[in-house]
């Protein structure tokens, strides 16, 4: 403490030069220190992702073709809009953070990344969440009328419930998010041509009136645009448990209201978000009603297929349309792809098909018969996937060194900023690790990529000298906090251990260990092959050795995880580890 010119120092103070040395010495203290420490942190020096899918070398592409899904692993619930030649594409995030991914494209085919929707503490406040709660179906659209764009959704965190931003550039960043008076999920805007505006969404059976497990209704609700704000009092239920109540549809949700030939129609997912997912569309000469079903319902669906189709896609609907460049239309819409278990681990992704809407009625264009890997471009489109910053598909390569200035959008935290726990040095990027581990529902000091193909590779390079038992850095394989593996260095005595830990409905036991020697890098290696997972490492990037031989990739699927994600490989780094090692 600073008192009348003097720094006291237990009995007596220090003054003159005595006073400038200590300042010095403490000045360099306090600058050294940290240096000290970080020799300390885990360094991640590169990563390397390489897909490999059968199905791609199968099915080369034309020069007049691109593949389906248009973007790999988890990119649920797609929703688009359109202004002039610019597209929006938006997907749901859950706890992620950032949270909403959000693509652009001039021609449907190609896309780029432009960043996040939610990608401030502000917007998105999943901190303490489960990983499949938080940010869940958002709808994008395009208002001509105060030529905004709205993004609507439901955040199941910080008390927020229906929630709206906006914006009038979405390469500018996104508002904080409005709380919406209402109950239910899935919430979509629509935008008359008269300027009113209107939202309907998923809810519960007015009380006392639920007949079966699954009956749910579509409402709407006046939207006031001023106020930014549902009209009290004018909601009114348009759609009651589906196309066919005597059949007991389940969890019609995810509406879209679209104008065409005068009249209004309306899109929902109908059937649940599994293998008996399909999309399904009504009309009405009124925003508000009656909806009158179409007569060839569902409209989209893989669920009358056989089982056993070769490359197999499943659970198709959730769906979004949109005028094309070409003139017709387009929907987007997600499906997954299983293993060779059948099991979903590269989560729900975003497709596209045609869809004719010639007549009455809109049709997507094979959207009822087994699918296909790859589609015919809009014509006058170059297929530009992973060139000049075009978001890649197929089988490609995803090469970091951590070196740029910015850090790629498909990075993402968990429950948190990336930025709260990472450091790009000119070595690569340096992880300060939290005192949590996996197991959390809190921000956690992990950085993710998704699982994009059944077959991969994932690789990185690592420097890292733990100091305790607790501290522990290494890769994770990751479907939620309760179900995932981890594949890392800690220390045991004075000793230095590469481990396997298996963490299945929250119980953990350890698979493999192996001593290393921590003054080398060390390259860590996932290598799966559709439900064989196989975690491997190496001192020089060319000989590996395998730890923990094959294991399954079961807990990393959602028929065994639960949940709406898929596989996420993460680069981790904990003060708080729980793995136990046996020398």
């Amino acid at each position: 403490m600073k008192t009348g010119g003097r720094i006291e120092g237990g009995e007596q103070g220090v003054s003159g030069l005595g006073h400038l040395l200590l300042t010095a010495a403490l000045f360099m203290l306090m600058t050294l220190s940290p240096l000290v420490a970080q020799k300390h942190l885990p360094l991640f020096k590169q990563f390397v992702y390489e897909g490999n899918d059968r199905v791609y070398n199968d099915f080369p592409l034309e020069s007049d073709e691109f593949y389906n899904p248009i973007l790999q692993g988890v990119y649920p619930d797609a929703a688009i809009t359109r202004k002039g030649n610019d597209y929006f594409l938006v997907s749901s995030s859950f706890a992620f953070f950032p949270g909403i991914p959000i693509f652009h494209s001039n021609d449907l085919v190609n896309w780029k990344q432009i960043g996040h929707v939610l990608d401030r503490k502000s917007q998105l406040k999943v901190f303490d969440t489960g990983i499949s709660a938080g940010i869940y179906a958002p709808a994008i659209k395009y208002n001509e009328h105060n030529d905004t764009f709205y993004l609507i959704t439901t955040q199941f965190a910080g008390g927020i419930g229906n929630m709206v931003v906006k914006t009038k550039d979405p390469f500018q960043g996104w508002s904080d998010p409005k709380s919406l008076d209402f109950e239910g999920i899935d919430p979509s805007l629509f935008f008359d041509e008269d300027g009113k505006a209107y939202v309907v969404h998923n809810d519960a059976p007015n009380p006392g009136e639920e007949l079966y497990e699954g009956h749910r209704v579509i409402k709407i609700w006046d939207y006031d645009l001023e106020k930014d704000q549902v009209v009290a009092g004018s909601d009114k239920i348009i759609v009651n448990g589906g196309v066919d109540l005597s059949q007991k549809p389940i969890w019609i949700e995810m509406p879209h209201i679209y104008k065409r030939y005068g009249r209004y129609y309306l899109m929902c997912a109908e059937g649940g978000t599994g293998g008996w997912h399909s999309e399904v569309i009504f009309v009405s000469d009124n925003p508000r009603g009656p909806y009158v079903p179409a007569p060839n319902n569902p409209i989209l669906t893989q669920r009358y297929l056989h089982p056993d189709r070769p490359n197999k896609v499943d659970w198709a609907g959730h769906a979004d349309l949109v005028e094309g460049p070409d003139g017709r239309f387009w929907g987007v819409f997600l499906a997954v792809r299983p293993n060779d278990k059948d099991r979903v681990n590269t989560g729900r992704e975003t497709f596209i098909l045609p869809v004719d809407w010639s007549g009455e009625w809109p049709v997507f264009e094979n959207g009822l018969v087994p699918f296909s890997p790859k589609l015919k471009m809009p014509e006058g489109v170059e297929n530009k996937a992973g060139k000049d910053g075009f978001f890649p598909n197929g089988n490609f390569s995803f090469v970091e060194d951590f070196k740029a200035d910015t850090l790629d959008y498909r990075w993402i935290g968990m429950r948190g900023p990336r930025e709260d726990f990472i450091k790009r040095t000119k070595q690569g990027m340096q992880i300060q690790p939290f005192e949590v581990n996996l197991k959390a529902v809190a921000p956690t000091s992990t950085l993710f990529h998704r699982q994009q193909h059944q077959t991969f590779t994932a690789t990185s390079l690592l420097e890292y000298q733990p100091k305790t038992e607790k501290d522990l850095a290494g890769m994770v394989c990751y479907q939620s906090e309760h179900f995932h593996y981890i594949f890392g260095v800690t220390k045991v005595g004075k000793e230095n251990f590469l481990v396997l830990e298996r963490t299945e409905g929250g119980e953990s036991s350890t698979l493999a260990a192996v001593k290393v020697d921590v003054k080398k890098p060390l390259h860590l290696q996932i290598d799966a092959d559709g439900d064989d997972y196989r975690f491997n490492y190496s001192y020089d990037g060319e000989t590996f050795e395998n730890l923990g031989g094959t294991v399954s990739g079961d807990i990393l699927s959602t028929n065994v995880a639960g949940g709406f994600i898929g596989n996420f490989i993460g680069l981790y780094a904990t003060r708080g580890s729980d793995v136990k090692v046996t020398e």
